[in-house]
């Protein structure tokens, strides 16, 4: 099967809603994320690019993420008394349609879901639509010095693959050492059904924040 983008449309799970992140979303985003915590760990490029206002947030946003050339979402929440709610986002890009490759990063999530099933269902979501797609691999990864993001992405079943050294610029200058997991489509069946081993546990019932950290 040749490996085609998936079109931009919502991708619908029982906990969440992965729709194309709009212009319009960045004030909902920010409220979200617009937190220290989630640039300490490296999105974004790391502390340095952390924006404490709206406006600096919307600049930062409108330059960070592939708007065109990859399928960026607003992770919102179904079901509950949050339903609707935007608590993240999530990117699946880096197409390489030639040689089945495709990418989830750019991940970033309001800290009273870390830990719940967001995670797990967004990469549930992410990784079928790919493989329904035809792409036989999909890297993920995380700035070597994120053992937080590092433990989550091990614990979907991704396949830790090493370190690229020297990999890409942090926002304050220095290089970013990346740790590179990936799935391929060998792995899912059996990483497919972890995630919904997981998800089981919380069938039928809504996301409930968790205190902040």
């Amino acid at each position: 099967m040749t490996a085609v983008r998936p079109p931009r449309t919502p991708l619908v799970g029982q906990h969440i809603r992965l729709d194309p992140l709009l212009e319009s979303d960045i004030p909902a985003l920010f409220l979200a994320i617009g937190h220290p915590q989630i640039f300490a760990g490296g999105f974004g490029g790391g502390p340095t690019a952390y924006r404490d206002t709206l406006e600096g947030f919307t600049e930062f946003a409108l330059g960070y993420f592939a708007w065109e050339r990859s399928n960026v979402h607003a992770v919102r929440l179904v079901g509950g008394e949050h339903d609707g709610l935007v608590v993240g986002t999530t990117t699946l890009g880096d197409f390489e349609l030639d040689i089945e490759h495709a990418h989830i990063g750019w991940t970033a999530y309001d800290p009273r879901v870390w830990g719940t099933a967001v995670n797990a269902e967004a990469k549930l979501l992410m990784l079928a639509t790919a493989f329904e797609h035809g792409f036989g691999r999909v890297k993920l990864q995380a700035d070597v010095l994120n053992e937080r993001s590092r433990a989550a992405i091990a614990k979907l079943g991704a396949q830790f693959e090493g370190v690229v050294r020297r990999d890409r610029l942090r926002a304050d200058g220095s290089w970013r050492d990346s740790a590179v997991f990936s799935v391929i489509i060998d792995d899912w069946p059996a990483v497919r059904a972890g995630l919904e081993e997981r998800l089981q546990a919380s069938a039928g019932q809504p996301v409930v924040f968790r205190p902040a950290r």
